[in-house]
């Protein structure tokens, strides 16, 4: 819970970090550079949907659903699954 508050105020400072973060550098995080260069407002709201994605996938993990739908416009393995997936195979429902 700290660590998703801790995240939320470095990202509303700077959104790209936020996203380094969470996705690691990658398609996503050059996404969001592009965007908050672009507009300040736009790389906020890419921000913050990489991380909500992020916590989804990880809250649903924790509680046994494995959904390997992969969200779209989310390139990052790691967001896609939670964190969870890296280095084995994500159990299907």
């Amino acid at each position: 819970m700290i660590s998703a508050i801790i995240l939320i105020i470095i990202t509303i400072f700077i959104p790209p970090i936020g996203v380094w973060m969470v996705a690691g550098c990658g398609a996503d995080l050059l996404i969001n550079i592009a965007l908050t260069i672009l507009g300040y407002f736009p790389g906020h709201i890419h921000a913050f949907y990489i991380e909500y994605i992020y916590y989804k996938k990880r809250e649903e993990s924790a509680q046994g659903v494995y959904d390997n739908t992969p969200a779209p416009g989310v390139y990052s393995d790691r967001v896609q699954t939670g964190g969870r997936g890296y280095g084995t195979i994500a159990q299907t429902a």
